[in-house]
């Protein structure tokens, strides 16, 4: 039995996001990612305007008078969620911690997926794979999704992305929307990501808080590792230690930012306590403009 507590969040996410879904992202989402091809329909009689590469020569001859073929997107896909529950998403300082900001921006994208008509999926991951849910449509299994990335209780603490994405390479038989969510708090999976990004279409989503890159002057303060449980005591009111420590992380970073340049991939970052929505139309309307 799930407590009332629970519904009424579940409940609350579900109307928040499947409204962002209807009214702002779901016509970019299906500009952004099209069908697998098309398939003839019809013909019909040509009309001013139409393009003429698609008049059918043969019914125009027989006819004498122009015809055009209609075509149909074979639109259904697969969209699958890659999402990182590892200890470092309890981090929160601005009224949100990066696991709640992960539950609303993955259950909008659902409902932007299963409103074109397509499939979704999730994976669950830390440094192991904690939960696979199979590609489905329909609003009940947005709702499962949502639950899951609200309350699944994770074993592990890490983060291993090379493993999931493994895990995808050996479980999906059919080229995917591969959203990859998390705040890349790991290292040596480049060669799985290029493995990953020639089967599917990897876009890699950066979840970060601001003080991971910023720290404010409160004197001595304990750092702590979530993921490993290190320790570390920074002197905040040290204008130098406050400066390299946003030097070292702006390093990580930019290696990062780096890597999926070198692979051609378009990440999108969000943090919390700010409007996941924008940062998700500008990529969608970027990538219907390349196309």
């Amino acid at each position: 039995m799930i407590p009332r507590e629970v519904l009424q969040n579940i409940r609350r996410i579900q109307i928040r996001t499947s409204h962002l879904a209807d009214n702002m992202l779901a016509g970019q989402y299906h500009s952004a990612f099209k069908g697998r091809g098309v398939e003839f329909e019809e013909v019909r009689p040509y009309r001013i305007g139409d393009d003429i590469r698609t008049i059918d020569w043969n019914v125009t001859a027989r006819t004498g008078e122009p015809f055009v073929k209609l075509f149909r997107e074979e639109r259904q896909l697969t969209a699958t969620l890659l999402v990182d529950l590892s200890a470092s998403q309890g981090l929160g300082t601005n009224w949100q911690s990066k696991r709640e900001l992960v539950a609303e921006l993955g259950a909008s994208l659902a409902f932007s997926a299963i409103s074109n008509n397509d499939k979704i999926a999730l994976t669950l991951f830390t440094d192991n794979i904690e939960k696979a849910i199979p590609p489905r449509s329909g609003s009940r299994h947005v709702l499962r999704v949502i639950r899951e990335l609200l309350y699944c209780q994770p074993m592990g603490h890490g983060t291993n992305i090379s493993r999931v994405l493994e895990h995808l390479n050996h479980t999906a038989k059919r080229r995917s929307i591969v959203f990859l969510v998390s705040d890349f708090q790991d290292t040596g999976y480049e060669r799985a990501l290029k493995v990953a990004r020639r089967k599917h279409d990897i876009i890699p989503i950066v979840v970060a808080d601001r003080r991971e890159f910023e720290l404010p002057n409160v004197g001595l303060l304990d750092l702590v590792d979530a993921e490993t449980g290190q320790v570390v005591m920074i002197d905040t009111s040290n204008r130098h230690q406050r400066q390299l420590y946003a030097e070292q992380t702006k390093a990580l970073a930019d290696q990062r930012d780096q890597l999926f340049k070198r692979l051609r991939m378009d990440p999108i970052h969000v943090q919390t306590g700010e409007d996941f929505v924008d940062p998700l139309r500008k990529f969608f309307h970027q990538r219907e403009c390349r196309r």
